[in-house]
């Protein structure tokens, strides 16, 4: 397989564990082991010790693909497939591409989306959105992208970096769109029910298309990324039955203390994200203040959902050359746009994290000391 330097996770191998404060980070705020076990109930906590370090099944847990799936509507366990999400990723593009192919992704956005389609021979098309109308990814942009031989649309809301959710009405619309074509539909929804907005939050795409495969799990949502579990949900069983011969040659089977505490999560979730979106409703408001002080440095286009934003700066020439200089002088790290292929004026900020404020406060310092 030839594939190019994945530059986001590149760029956090270099400064994640050395620099002393992040603002790069796009999950929220982890939860320790203490902390988890102690949402259990008695018999799950005594699973979860009992717990022999074998072999778990390729396809995932049974109770776990059960919790999984009950997030959904009409989806069941065998509609579920557990993998760590970037393994699901890759299964599900085996799974379902072939050379030639075309596949149309949403851009900027997380590199495994549509690199490993290229890596397959795919023909890729980039569906950009339009920053002056906040972000927005058009509908009829997306139709002129579409070809006959488009075999695959990958979407992304809440969207990673910018934080932007189509209405209700795109989503059914863009589903008709994918429907009458009979292309496939993967739908990375990784930030799903952290939405900023009353009711933002999208029917999820197993749910409602049958050619759609939904990408979700425990690294951003419940803050446990360490778990390094995940799941494809859809209505295809041959796909999923096709993943799951792939994943023999991947990594076989998950790790099963992260099974039962990803359970464990699943039984909370409901807590565990209350806890979650009041942390980033607080964050928010800092994140404004942050911002509106400052219109001569940035702009930003407010994100509807997700625990990122996607800040333009002004008066300098290069996001990255700036991240450089502020991981070594401060010791804070961004992520800016180079590592999303996407030009040098944006960088990626996550306001997730509990120290979120006083790591923004010493940012604003920093910035503010800027000839």
């Amino acid at each position: 397989m030839q594939i190019p330097p994945f530059a986001l996770e590149r760029y956090f191998a270099k400064h994640e564990f050395s620099a002393k404060y992040l603002l790069s980070s796009s999950d929220c705020e982890s939860l320790s082991i203490p902390e988890l076990l102690e949402m259990a109930s008695p018999e799950m906590r005594k699973t979860f010790f009992d717990l022999k370090l074998g072999y778990t099944e390729s396809m995932g847990h049974p109770q776990l693909r059960a919790e999984a799936a009950a997030i959904y509507n009409g989806i069941d366990a065998d509609n579920v497939l557990i993998a760590a999400p970037e393994e699901a990723i890759f299964l599900l593009m085996h799974a379902l591409l072939r050379p030639g192919d075309h596949v149309v992704s949403v851009f900027p956005g997380y590199q495994s989306l549509y690199e490993i389609a290229g890596s397959i021979g795919c023909q890729l098309s980039r569906w950009e959105p339009v920053e002056a109308e906040n972000w927005h990814f058009d509908l009829a942009r997306l139709e002129q992208l579409i070809t006959p031989q488009t075999k695959l649309v990958v979407v992304n809301f809440p969207h990673n970096p910018t934080g932007y959710i189509p209405s209700h009405a795109e989503f059914d619309e863009l589903i008709g769109m994918l429907r009458e074509r009979g292309i496939y539909l993967l739908s990375d929804e990784m930030y799903r029910f952290l939405e900023i907005e009353s009711g933002a939050t999208l029917t999820s795409a197993c749910e409602a298309y049958e050619r759609a495969f939904s990408l979700f799990g425990m690294s951003k949502t419940f803050g446990l990324p360490g778990l390094r579990i995940g799941w494809i949900a859809t209505q295809d069983a041959a796909t999923l039955a096709r993943m799951l011969e792939l994943k023999d040659y991947t990594t076989i089977c998950s790790s099963a203390p992260s099974e039962i505490l990803s359970i464990i999560a699943l039984q909370n979730k409901e807590s565990i994200i209350a806890a979650q979106n009041a942390r980033l409703k607080r964050n928010f408001a800092l994140l404004d203040e942050f911002f509106a002080a400052r219109p001569e440095r940035f702009t930003l286009n407010r994100p509807r959902g997700g625990s990122i934003c996607f800040p333009r700066m002004l008066g300098i020439e290069s996001t990255l050359e700036f991240a450089d200089k502020l991981v070594a002088e401060a010791g804070i790290m961004i992520a800016p746009s180079h590592v999303f292929d996407y030009g040098d004026q944006h960088f990626r900020m996550g306001f997730g994290r509990e120290n979120f404020g006083e790591v923004l406060g010493l940012f604003g310092e920093y910035v503010d000391k800027m000839d």
